[in-house]
């Protein structure tokens, strides 16, 4: 999604001595402000990075930070599935209310460190349906088309997840960083 960027775009994999920090934030933002400061200090380069996740109004915004780690540290995709199916047994349709939240952080050497946050509602569905995506996509019920996120196609949902509606504005941002000569 970045790639008409005049940017040489690196991942960590440029990088094989460095790794990620532990996200110990409170917040998307807050993680994803640590992932690409470090990287930024440790490359001398500008870096971006994200975080994302559920909140589901029902559960008080939970699995929210711990999406990827919600049954436990040695939990996947599945179990993570499993547990929040069990925690929303028996609440109606109209109260399975969630958001999807992407926030990315740029840290511009020299600089400072700018945030973009972005979320996509929906409901969660009473059982996994579809075999795309990943995640929580076959529970994530995008209501405007009335599937989950796991029956999409990846551009459909690109066009319309938190996540890519996020990197198209880091992808704006950028490209005025450019234009103004910022890096």
């Amino acid at each position: 999604m970045l790639r008409d960027l005049p940017l040489e775009i690196q991942t960590l994999q440029d990088y094989p001595d460095l790794s990620m920090p532990e996200e110990d934030r409170e917040t998307f933002a807050g993680n994803a402000v640590k992932k690409a400061e470090t990287i930024s200090r440790l490359t001398g380069q500008m870096a971006m990075a994200d975080d994302s996740g559920l909140e589901v109004e029902a559960l008080g915004g939970r699995p929210g930070v711990r999406s990827a780690r919600y049954a436990g540290p040695d939990g996947d995709y599945s179990a993570n599935n499993w547990l929040l199916l069990q925690e929303l047994q028996g609440v109606p349709a109209e109260q399975r209310t969630a958001r999807f939240v992407c926030a990315i952080a740029v840290a511009v050497p020299g600089d400072q460190t700018y945030v973009i946050e972005e979320n996509c509602t929906g409901r969660i569905a009473e059982k996994p349906d579809g075999e795309g995506g990943f995640g929580y996509d076959p529970l994530f019920i995008y209501e405007p088309r009335g599937i989950t996120f796991a029956r999409m196609s990846p551009e459909e949902k690109n066009s319309i997840s938190h996540r890519g509606r996020a990197l198209r504005r880091a992808g704006k941002f950028l490209r005025q960083l450019l234009e103004q000569g910022s890096f």
